[in-house]
């Protein structure tokens, strides 16, 4: 009965540090494989703390593996030219001023009620305020909007998104 407590202390104390080891990014959701990463830890996390016919040393190598790999993983995105682009999505724009890009809505498989819902969950009450709706490469739905908008030429942090070269 008092295994999983035991169990539980000790993966505990594994996770908290290789995230000091490796950082906060080892739980961030800043790209897809970051995400992956995040279950696949919290997966095996459960699987060590319940299954007592797993041993306790294979669930903290496995997880000491899953931190390895992230850690090379992201040295490679930063250090390896073109690696990033094989395992981060590029953020898709979705909607530019009132211009909806239906094209991009299907290729993400997102429809206009989910655009407008993100839209109203940004507190756009009229799409005159929406400068730009930009699906992330997290999966996230950013919405940027002002009342006194600037073009999206001028805009730096739109730079690097699919689609942003076909608006005005």
């Amino acid at each position: 009965m008092l295994e999983p407590f035991f169990r539980t202390g000790v993966i505990i104390v594994v996770v908290i540090v290789l995230t000091r080891i490796q950082g906060l990014r080892s739980f961030s959701k800043m790209s897809i494989f970051d995400f992956a990463m995040t279950i696949a830890t919290g997966s095996l996390v459960a699987t060590a703390i319940v299954d007592k016919s797993l041993d306790l040393s294979i669930a903290i190598a496995a997880i000491v593996a899953i931190f390895l790999f992230q850690g090379i993983v992201a040295w490679l995105r930063v250090h390896v030219h073109g690696f990033r682009g094989a395992v981060d999505n590029t953020p898709l724009l979705l909607m530019a001023g009132q211009k909806i890009y239906t094209e991009n809505l299907a290729t993400a498989r997102v429809t206009e009620a989910d655009l407008f819902a993100k839209m109203r969950e940004a507190n756009v009450w009229n799409t005159e305020q929406v400068i730009a709706v930009v699906l992330e490469t997290t999966g996230d739905v950013s919405v940027l909007r002002d009342l006194n908008p600037v073009p999206l030429s001028r805009s730096d942090v739109l730079k690097g998104i699919r689609g942003i070269e076909d608006t005005p």
